[in-house]
């Protein structure tokens, strides 16, 4: 998949930032379809719509999957916006790409459904068919670095109505025995140890090494996770349901005990607490476990997918007001924080007491929460994306290297192409306030952001950006010139304008090396030679 352009004509979100935006997203003719890592850079200061964009994206795909699977996408974050969106994708696996424009329109006073036309010939698709749904990504991620939650909101509307089916089907709903899983696919900081134990379980060998390898870490030891169904947190059930069920806390769908059923098959030991529901398994990591685990699970992926559907169980251990207001603000669109974690001992779902194996020495294991947020947030993005193999996937990545130190920030892009494989079928967008990733791309694959006028603009920039000096890059797509920080840049000024040859000797000696310092040294050269 390849996005190649959007036009928005009108935006209910951002106070109409984008109203009138056009975007190419570059990459040649055929948006570079054959090769295997052809992502697209967002940069720009902060407040410039990167963030926003990605969001914008991953409504108007969610509104096209309600409108074709109304049962797997429950729910449409962004009813309003009028786009026309193009993109090359590949619907099977041995056909040509096909360009498709997905849209909507005005229709009387409000608007339209979504429709798809592909093909230079612009035969229309309905929603709901199979094709239909072949015209679209198979799934979105997104993925959050941290407190600016912007491009949340879809993916946690997303996943309350995922919830509500859940919540319909374990109260006896036969129809909804299995609910199906969302398209949209959120992850962040709080999904890091079921990402990292799905791609340590049931990943590739050469991918659990490079997802561990920068943090001097060889392979996961042991794990033990927790699942509390009626602690003092959880609502009671009544008499009537507990005896239809057999549970005295949180009600199950069948796919929910199948999965608990699973991780009893797979622990290396696990116990009950019949009076709280509360289950603990404890893993002892070996070949023999990883192959227990391939038995009940695919992939990596299909193992996430399960274990993060019991970690969504953590929501019912909040607070019901701040659950409610959470609900409010996402609907009204005023979303500005998550809802609050749960205490470790009040959490449905999580896993406790994370080890593994270091390099350097096999006998003593060291414990998750040693690691660094760098060495966490590498862990996330790589296993990831290592995890996540299906064609046609859109993957939206807001900042993922935002706790890196520089040297992982060089090596970021090439540690995502060592893990990708064949991947000529996926398309993915990542923002970053650095000039490290744009140095290993192209300038067709580079977008500009900026709001000179109150208003988004996107533009290529002027120079090549792959192999291009970082400090070209700042002045270019950054507009940092020099590239020094402003008190040294306000001295080097200041000494520059003076004509005391004592005060510029000291002062040089104190100053990095640097084109600035090289014309200050130059001045104090042409005030000695004229004494």
């Amino acid at each position: 998949m390849r996005l190649r352009r959007l036009k928005i004509e009108r935006s209910s979100a951002n106070a109409g930032l984008f109203d009138g935006l056009d975007v190419w997203f570059g990459r040649g003719d055929d948006g570079k379809m054959d090769a295997s890592f052809a992502p697209i850079c967002l940069i720009g200061p902060n407040g410039s719509g990167k963030s926003q964009f990605l969001q914008l994206l991953a409504e108007i795909f969610q509104a096209a999957w309600f409108e074709h699977a109304p049962t797997e996408e429950r729910k449409s974050a962004n009813d309003d916006v009028i786009f026309e969106l193009t993109y090359l994708i590949q619907p099977d696996i041995n056909s040509e790409p096909v360009e498709v424009t997905l849209f909507r329109t005005k229709k009387g006073r409000g608007v339209g459904p979504v429709e798809l036309l592909y093909s230079d010939k612009k035969i229309s698709v309905k929603a709901g068919t199979k094709q239909f749904g072949k015209f679209l990504p198979s799934l979105i991620i997104g993925y959050t670095s941290g407190d600016n939650e912007t491009l949340s909101l879809p993916f946690l509307v997303s996943r309350s109505g995922y919830a509500e089916d859940v919540a319909r089907a374990a109260l006896g709903d036969s129809t909804k025995a299995r609910v199906a899983d969302n398209r949209l696919v959120l992850i962040d900081y709080s999904t890091n140890l079921e990402v990292l134990f799905s791609n340590l379980m049931l990943g590739e060998e050469k991918s659990r090494k490079e997802i561990l390898a920068h943090a001097r870490i060889s392979d996961l030891a042991s794990c033990r996770c927790v699942v509390r169904l009626a602690h003092p947190v959880i609502n009671k059930v009544s008499k009537s349901q507990s005896l239809i069920s057999g549970r005295k806390g949180i009600q199950l769908t069948p796919e929910l005990e199948n999965i608990i059923q699973s991780l009893k098959n797979t622990a290396t030991c696990w116990s009950e607490d019949a009076k709280t529901e509360t289950y603990t398994f404890d893993f002892f990591i070996t070949q023999a476990t990883r192959d227990a685990f391939s038995h009940f699970w695919n992939d990596a992926f299909s193992l996430y997918r399960d274990l993060h559907k019991l970690a969504l169980l953590n929501d019912l251990a909040i607070p019901r007001p701040a659950r409610k207001r959470l609900e409010r603000a996402v609907k009204e669109r005023r979303f500005a924080s998550r809802l609050p974690v749960p205490q470790q001992e009040d959490m449905v779902f999580g896993f406790e007491e994370v080890r593994f194996w270091p390099l350097e020495d096999s006998r003593n294991a060291v414990d998750y929460v040693s690691l660094s947020d760098g060495e966490h947030q590498q862990a996330l993005i790589l296993g990831t994306y290592a995890m996540i193999s299906e064609e046609n996937a859109l993957f939206l990545l807001d900042e993922p290297e935002s706790h890196f130190n520089p040297q992982w920030r060089v090596k970021f892009v090439q540690r995502l192409m060592d893990l990708g494989g064949e991947r000529a079928k996926q398309e993915m967008l990542l923002t970053s306030h650095a000039p490290f990733v744009p140095s290993d791309m192209p300038k067709n694959q580079i977008l500009i952001f900026s709001r000179p006028n109150g208003k988004i603009e996107v533009d290529e920039p002027k120079i090549e950006t792959f192999g291009a000096a970082f400090d070209r890059i700042l002045e270019s797509c950054f507009d940092i010139n020099p590239p020094i920080s402003k008190i040294a840049e306000e001295k080097i000024n200041e000494l520059l304008e003076s004509d005391n040859i004592l005060e510029i000797e000291e002062n040089l000696n104190e100053l990095g090396q640097s084109v600035e310092k090289a014309f200050l040294a130059n001045h104090l050269r042409m005030l000695k030679k004229n004494i």
